[in-house]
């Protein structure tokens, strides 16, 4: 359901963990006036009892295996505590499993995430507790690159 007639300058086509293998989305970055577009559309959440996932941008190079450790922390840990990593992104609100969300951000540039991962988190981020909000196990994941 791609809404924006842009070209996209980055994108993440996420997979599931093995308990998610009906899971598909996809994450597109677009450069705009005053920061990047963030436009997510995800679909085979599984149902979590609230219908928000934590929804973060991470510093590794890529997901690697089961539980996606590879995918590390947020991007920008270190700098800022959370909600305030480079990273943080507001929860994904889901129903009947299906996501949709487009958000601006000033905190990163494209050449910040480019190499970088998206993770969607089993639980809800309550944007307090430190590093990643309580947002539980790591369910889906994709490695960010050019678009071809």
């Amino acid at each position: 359901m791609k809404l924006i007639s842009k070209r996209p300058v980055a994108i993440a086509n996420m997979q599931g963990d093995i308990g998610n293998s009906g899971f598909r989305g996809t994450v597109r970055f677009y450069q705009m006036p005053g920061g990047i577009l963030v436009e997510a559309d995800v679909c085979g959440l599984p149902d979590n009892c609230t219908g928000f996932y934590g929804f973060h941008i991470h510093e590794g190079g890529g997901c690697g295996s089961a539980g996606f450790s590879a995918a590390g922390g947020h991007l920008g840990n270190g700098v800022a505590v959370h909600p305030r990593h480079a990273g943080d992104l507001p929860s994904l609100l889901s129903c009947n499993g299906r996501a949709y969300m487009a958000v601006m951000s000033d905190r990163f540039s494209v050449s910040d995430i480019l190499g970088r991962t998206v993770v969607i988190h089993a639980m809800a981020d309550d944007f307090a507790l430190q590093p990643a909000g309580n947002t539980g196990q790591r369910i889906a994941c994709g490695a960010i690159c050019k678009p071809r």
